[in-house]
């Protein structure tokens, strides 16, 4: 099966289990409290512990080495994204909504929707290039990103947050622990899983549920947003481009560029950078927007509609970029 039909039929599989969600919400099945503790369960305990236990399974000082520029990717494709908004805001968006606009076309949803399809395509390779994305996907996320939604105003808390962010800490305790004990890797084979320890057959138990539970939240999330509105707007039509289009082929190109330079990345960072570009917006863009002062509605829209255009923009996407060899 060709890569790009897997990808469909992932997106197709997790589309899925995004409506059960929104289904169980509808049905008060999943309330706005229980979707929030779910949201906070996954954001706080299930991702730090796959990202635990995945550092110690694919991380070593030979691979640290090869692949410490991929924190930059997961940055600079947030930064690249806000640039390419940039000339367009004036003609999508007034004054007040625009930085929501900027927000939602830089942010992403990085790691909830990519890492099934990575995990299913590259394997362990793919997911540590995924958390390893994440790392300054969060950095940049916390400072440019809340800068930009807040006018340009500085946010110590902020600051606060990315310095405690769970995942973070779990990442960095993760990457520690591997390069402090020798083949750490080996934990994880069969005869390793004999004997490790009970400590890490629970955590390797509380990060499987990181992915069923987070589509399960997207979808509750979806379900509750207020899409009442339903006319198309200049900003929304400006988001649904850029996001899903125009930012997808400038990351692309910026990448095709750098290799034509000669500084040529491996194949699974530089899928896994074409995939996370083509994403739709994040979900917790709308938590974001509540708390920084942006227009929630326009995020609430953006968020449903760039997720459901997503089943087809990405497969195409990923279609166009192994057919063309990019």
């Amino acid at each position: 099966m060709s890569d790009w039909l897997t990808v469909l039929l992932i997106i197709g599989a997790m589309f899925m289990v995004i409506v059960v969600g929104w289904e169980a919400r509808r049905r008060k099945m999943l309330t706005a409290e229980t979707t929030s503790t779910l949201s906070r369960l996954v954001v706080d305990l299930t991702i730090p512990a796959l990202v635990f236990t995945q550092m110690l399974r694919t991380v070593d000082r030979p691979s640290l080495a090869t692949n410490w520029y991929i924190p930059l990717l997961g940055a600079g494709i947030i930064a690249v994204s806000l640039l390419v908004a940039l000339p367009f805001a004036p003609l999508f968006t007034n004054r007040a909504s625009r930085p929501t606009f900027l927000f939602l076309i830089a942010v992403a949803n990085w790691i909830y929707l990519p890492l099934p399809i990575v995990e299913a395509l590259y394997g362990a390779d793919g997911v540590r290039a995924v958390l390893l994305m994440n790392v300054g996907a969060q950095m940049i996320l916390w400072t440019l990103g809340v800068w930009t939604l807040r006018g340009g105003k500085p946010d110590l808390e902020s600051l606060k947050n990315l310095i405690l962010n769970p995942g973070l800490i779990a990442t960095a305790l993760g990457i520690a622990l591997a390069l402090l004990v020798p083949n750490t890797a080996s934990w994880f084979t069969p005869d390793g899983m004999k004997s490790v320890n009970p400590v890490l057959m629970a955590m390797l138990m509380v990060g499987s549920l990181t992915i069923p539970l987070s589509l399960l939240v997207t979808g509750a999330q979806l379900g509750g947003l207020d899409l009442s509105d339903h006319r198309p707007s200049p900003p929304l039509n400006g988001v649904v481009l850029l996001r899903l289009l125009l930012a997808p082929a400038i990351v692309i190109g910026l990448v095709w560029f750098v290799d034509m330079l000669g500084f040529a990345l491996p194949e699974v960072p530089r899928m896994v950078t074409y995939i996370i570009a083509s994403m739709p917006v994040a979900i917790s863009c709308s938590i974001f927007t509540e708390r920084f002062g942006g227009d929630t509605p326009l995020a609430a829209r953006a968020i449903f509609l760039t997720t459901l255009l997503s089943i087809v923009t990405v497969p195409a996407i990923f279609f166009l970029v192994t057919r063309w060899h990019i």
